[in-house]
C-alpha cells in the first residue's frame, strides 16, 4: 500500500505540470491587458506599457511560465497583481470557506442520498422508490442558480427563517483562527456563533448538495439492487436474518465501491463548481476569489486558484482509490 501510494503521488507530478501549462496558456488567451484594466480606459499608451513592463507581462510567455513553475516548487504561488499580496497568504481564507461549504453540502448529500438509495432498493417498485427516483431526477435537472434564488426568496425573505448571504453575523463576526468558522467558533467557545454559522450554511449547503445527492441516490439504488440479487444475500435472508441487518451490514458494504467513486468525483466537482452558489449567497470562497480575479485579469490569482483546486481534485481521486482496499479486502495494491 505504501509503495503504491508513493508511486501514485509521483505520477501526479506530470499531471499537475500539464495542468499548470494548460491553465497558464488558457489564461493568457483571455482578452484584455491587466495593466489597461488597472489603470482604466483613459490611461495613456505610455503608462500602460510602463505598468506592463513593471508587472513582467512583456516578457516571452515561456520565461513567465518557467518562473511560475520555479515559484511553485518553492511554495510560492506568485503575487496578486491587484492587491500586491502573496497569493499563498491570501488564498487560504477563501479556500477554507469553500472547503467548509463543500464538506457540509457533501455531508448532506451523502446522508440523504445513500439512505434514499438504500430504502429505494429495499422497497423496490414501492411508492417511496418511485417518489425518491423522481425527486432525484428533478434534483439532477434543477439549475443551482434557480434553486438558490428560490431558497432566498421563500425561506429567507418570505418566511424570514435563515440569512440570505455571508458566512456569519456581520455585527458579531467570528474570530478567524483556522478560517473554518465551525471549528473556530468551537475553539473560542462561542456556541451562539456556532449556531449562527450553521444557519448561514443551510441554504447554500442545500443548494450545492442537491445535484450530488440525486446522483448518489441513484447510484446507491442501482448498486444495492445488483448486490441484493446475489446468492449470499438470499442465503442470509433464508437463515432468518433481519432484513435491516441484511441491507445495512451485508448489502451496503458490498455495494459501496461504485458509491464511493461517485462521492469522490462529486466532492472534487463541488470544489470547482461552487462559484454559482458562492455568487448567489455572497459566500467568500475560492470560486468568488477566482471570478473577481478574472474580471481584473489578475493572472497569478487565476492560475494559482485553479491549480490549487485541480491539485485537491487529483488528491481526492487518490484517496478514493486507496479506500477501495479498505472497503474490499480482495483488492490488493502491489
Amino acid at each position: 500500500m505504501f509503495s503504491y501510494t508513493v508511486r501514485r503521488l509521483g505520477s501526479l507530478i506530470p499531471v499537475l505540470l500539464g495542468m499548470a501549462f494548460i491553465i497558464f496558456m488558457m489564461i493568457r488567451a483571455i482578452p484584455g491587458n491587466p495593466a489597461q484594466i488597472m489603470l482604466g480606459q483613459q490611461a495613456s499608451k505610455e503608462a500602460i506599457a510602463a505598468l506592463t513592463a513593471e508587472l513582467g507581462l512583456d516578457r516571452p510567455w515561456f520565461t513567465q511560465f518557467f518562473e511560475y513553475l520555479g515559484g511553485i516548487v518553492k511554495g510560492d504561488l506568485g503575487v496578486s497583481l491587484k492587491t500586491g499580496t502573496p497569493i499563498a497568504e491570501e488564498i487560504w481564507p477563501y479556500l477554507a470557506a469553500t472547503l467548509e461549504l463543500s464538506l457540509v453540502a457533501m455531508l448532506f448529500a451523502v446522508i440523504v442520498g445513500v439512505n434514499a438509495g438504500i430504502i429505494s432498493a429495499w422497497f423496490q417498485n414501492s411508492w417511496f422508490d418511485y417518489s425518491a427516483m423522481v425527486l432525484a431526477l428533478i434534483g439532477v435537472s434543477m439549475p443551482i442558480f434557480w434553486l438558490g434564488l428560490m431558497e432566498q426568496y421563500v425561506v429567507a425573505i418570505q418566511w424570514d427563517l435563515l440569512p440570505t448571504t455571508g458566512r456569519d453575523n456581520i455585527r458579531d463576526p467570528v474570530t478567524a483562527i483556522t478560517n473554518l468558522y465551525l471549528l473556530d467558533t468551537l475553539i473560542t467557545g462561542r456556541f451562539d456563533q456556532f449556531i449562527e454559522v450553521i444557519r448561514h450554511l443551510i441554504l447554500p449547503g442545500f443548494a450545492l448538495g442537491t445535484i450530488p445527492m440525486a446522483i448518489i441516490a441513484r447510484m446507491t439504488r442501482s448498486s444495492m439492487l445488483e448486490v441484493m440479487r446475489s446468492d449470499f444475500i438470499r442465503t442470509a435472508r433464508a437463515k432468518g436474518m433481519r432484513m435491516f441487518w441484511v441491507v445495512y451490514k451485508h448489502s451496503l458494504k458490498n455495494a459501496l465501491i461504485p458509491v464511493v467513486t461517485v462521492i469522490g468525483l462529486q466532492t472534487g466537482l463541488l470544489l470547482g463548481g461552487a462559484i454559482l452558489t458562492e455568487t448567489i449567497f455572497g459566500w467568500p470562497g475560492i470560486g468568488t476569489y477566482i471570478y473577481d480575479a478574472i474580471g481584473t485579469r489578475d493572472y497569478p490569482v487565476i492560475q494559482s486558484g485553479i491549480l490549487v483546486i485541480a491539485t485537491i481534485f487529483v488528491l481526492i481521486n487518490l484517496v478514493v482509490d486507496l479506500l477501495y482496499a479498505a472497503i474490499d479486502p480482495r483488492i490488493k495494491y502491489k
